[in-house]
């Protein structure tokens, strides 16, 4: 049975934050942090090297494998923030259409300034992707 690649460390999530460059990026990390942690109510967690997750969840599809990962929460990477709202949006476009310029992969979103981007339908989004995650996952606080 495979495992999964993305893991929970115990790494900083401070300590990464303050090295993300170039400083737009951390600046946009740092609000995306503070916006998390209001949304969710969760504390950060480090996934990985470099995706910042707030609660986690455990899955077991009809296959047999499981696993745990996080339930939500973005990697600031060099050209694009990455939020991951998973598992996906089919039920949420009204929002997306009223977050600004966004592109979407299969379970997330990719964001090249958060400065054009509609903060109250990001919270929204985030929680709403929560809600449908749990509908099919019991989510855990972290």
């Amino acid at each position: 049975m495979s495992t999964n690649k993305t893991v929970e460390t115990g790494a900083s999530v401070a300590e990464f934050l303050a090295a993300v460059e170039p400083e737009r990026r951390r600046g946009d990390a740092l609000r995306l942090d503070a916006i998390f942690r209001d949304a969710t109510g969760f504390a950060p967690r480090m996934w990985g090297p470099s995706i910042i997750g707030y609660g986690r969840y455990h899955y077991k599809y009809d296959s047999g494998h499981e696993g745990d990962f996080l339930a939500t929460g973005f990697a600031p990477r060099k050209t694009n923030l990455v939020v991951y709202i998973l598992p996906g949006y089919a039920d949420f476009g009204d929002i997306l259409n009223r977050l600004g310029p966004h592109k979407a992969g299969k379970s997330c979103l990719y964001l090249t300034s958060l400065a054009r981007v509609d903060e109250g339908a990001l919270r929204e989004l985030i929680a709403a992707g929560l809600a449908d995650l749990a509908r099919r996952w019991p989510v855990q606080p972290t």
